[in-house]
């Protein structure tokens, strides 16, 4: 588990380029949030209208961290509507279609805390969001500490294994020095053991989602049907 100066950095940082993000786009109003389940995000956030907040956490955490929340008296915005899918589920792309998710409009996506423990269930993940996430959507978060990396693990050489990882699934994904975000919001800096196995990252979808290509699939079968019926109309 990260330390609590560890995860006030992350969440600062996390927090402050999702606001610039939203409050930078008319049409940035879906947000999907990865986590464990007691992201605070849709609680305290200032949120633009209409703007649809997606929790991906384990179902059970879930509910229980919303009713103590709800219980000591917090408030979700009305800007904005939450719902949660859970992330035990076997098809989470299936889910969040299921919950409304659209694949032609922007979205924006947060992974901290969700609970990843090996670096094949990134990659499922990412082949997800990959499939989901419209073309320009913005994915920001950290990747944790994967068991089968350890203390001396060569990190620069991991780094690269993830910027393949998030390229493969069509993303282009910049890596972000711990030590400037600490200068940056003004906060301490954990040791190296607690940073390291640890990324920071924030990436842009190159990619046409799976909805982008069925819509463009339709709109030349419809050309095409056209086309064959000038054809029949000229003979």
């Amino acid at each position: 588990m990260p330390s609590t100066e560890h995860y006030r950095l992350v969440t600062r940082y996390i927090d402050d380029k999702l606001q610039h993000f939203i409050s930078n786009s008319d049409d940035l109003r879906q947000i999907v949030l990865l986590t464990d389940g007691m992201d605070t995000r849709p609680y305290r956030l200032s949120w633009p209208r209409l703007s649809v907040v997606y929790d991906v956490s384990p179902g059970r955490v879930f509910i229980t961290a919303s009713q103590q929340l709800r219980g000591a008296g917090a408030k979700i915005s009305r800007n904005c509507v939450v719902l949660h899918t859970s992330s035990e589920s076997p098809d989470l792309q299936a889910g969040l279609n299921k919950n409304g998710f659209n694949g032609n409009r922007p979205s924006l996506w947060v992974l901290q805390g969700l609970p990843l423990f090996t670096f094949k269930s990134l990659e499922d993940l990412l082949l997800v969001i990959g499939n989901l996430a419209m073309k320009g959507s913005i994915f920001i978060g950290e990747v944790p500490r994967f068991t089968q990396w350890g203390i001396a693990t060569d990190m620069a050489s991991e780094q690269d294994r993830l910027e393949n990882l998030f390229f493969t699934q069509g993303f282009r994904v910049s890596f972000v020095h711990y030590e400037e975000v600490a200068k940056d919001v003004g906060l301490g800096l954990d040791s190296p053991p607690e940073v390291h196995g640890r990324a920071l990252f924030i990436a842009e979808q190159l990619r046409f989602s799976d909805a982008q290509m069925e819509s463009f699939r339709m709109h030349f079968e419809r050309i095409e049907d056209d086309a064959d019926e000038d054809g029949f109309e000229e003979l």
